[in-house]
């Protein structure tokens, strides 16, 4: 399909595309298929929010990666040149209990093209979850991220899967080799109590300042909502939005782009952006939070990673 308008900006988003099975605890329901994946989801949201978004991902030219593309041109992302490499497309059994919280069991694979191209026009560049974690495709994302950050504001989200890369620190090490990429680093309460398990949420925080160039540390915390440390010293949180939730299928990651998108929306884009991010004040970083948040509300209230698109959103 051509480029519509190949000067366009954009996001470029680097990671796995995959089918999440789900099955729902207590029932003999034959496990339904979403398309999904953490960087998928991103995607997604960015493309169904308005925004020019690349995906650079692994799939393979079977019935669950035609499945995929579907559903991602149907939401206005391209995928990346490469991304059919896999024999099979990778899939997860996504488990839900009673309360929508779900457990994962993967069958996956992730390679990429030796060298991913960032075009001139990329805005943002993420990556996050598996995709950093298992090589031979991490190394390759981890190289893209150092020389892209010449260019791009740079968001990334570790989203850690314990029960693909159960070695917590070799984990942990290879996290803060991204988190030293990165200019925004978003992460959930549940993976930091994974990585860093003797630490507070604000020792980790604080360390990773230490660490990387990121000018925010965003935490989310389920029902509890998010909190924002910024590298000048404060620390802002945004009160949970009301929601009947179905499941939490993709909610940190509709987080993650509406998040990105928020930013966007601010001209806070390229390097001139990442490097305006440290003029950002408490109460602009908690309107940032508070859009993100209104974005994963809608995802949470319905099955699947399902992200709203930009008219279901009250601006």
């Amino acid at each position: 399909m051509p480029e519509a308008n190949p000067t366009k900006d954009r996001a470029v988003i680097i990671g796995e595309s995959l089918v999440d099975l789900i099955k729902y605890e207590g029932t003999d329901q034959v496990p339904v298929g979403h398309p999904g994946g953490s960087p998928y989801n991103v995607a997604l949201t960015l493309g169904r929010l308005g925004q020019s978004v690349n995906l650079v991902t692994a799939l393979a030219d079977d019935d669950h990666g035609l499945q995929v593309l579907r559903h991602l041109h149907e939401s206005g992302v391209r995928l990346g040149a490469g991304s059919y490499a896999l024999d099979r497309t990778s899939t997860a059994l996504a488990q839900i209990d009673s309360s929508g919280s779900a457990s994962y069991i993967f069958d996956f694979s992730w390679v990429l093209p030796a060298e991913v191209p960032i075009p001139p026009t990329a805005a943002f560049v993420h990556a996050g979850s598996i995709s950093t974690a298992t090589e031979p495709g991490a190394g390759i994302v981890l190289e893209t991220l150092r020389r892209a950050r010449n260019q791009a504001l740079i968001t990334y989200d570790p989203n850690v899967r314990p029960t693909l890369t159960p070695d917590r620190d070799q984990v942990r090490a290879r996290v803060e080799e991204f988190a030293a990429c990165a200019d925004l680093i978003k992460v959930s309460d549940e993976d930091l109590a994974w990585l860093y398990p003797e630490s507070s949420l604000d020792e980790v925080a604080r360390a990773w300042f230490e660490l990387s160039p990121a000018q925010l540390v965003v935490v989310t915390c389920g029902g509890d909502g998010p909190t924002a440390w910024l590298r000048s010293g404060g620390k802002v949180s945004s009160p949970p939005q009301p929601v009947n939730v179905v499941d939490t299928v993709g909610a940190g990651d509709s987080f993650m782009g509406g998040l990105i998108d928020a930013l966007w929306r601010r001209g806070l884009t390229f390097r001139a952006g990442a490097d305006r991010l440290d003029h950002l004040d408490e109460a602009a970083v908690k309107d940032l939070l508070d859009e993100a948040g209104a974005v994963a509300a809608i995802t949470v209230s319905r099955a699947g990673a399902n992200p709203p698109w930009l008219a279901e959103l009250k601006r």
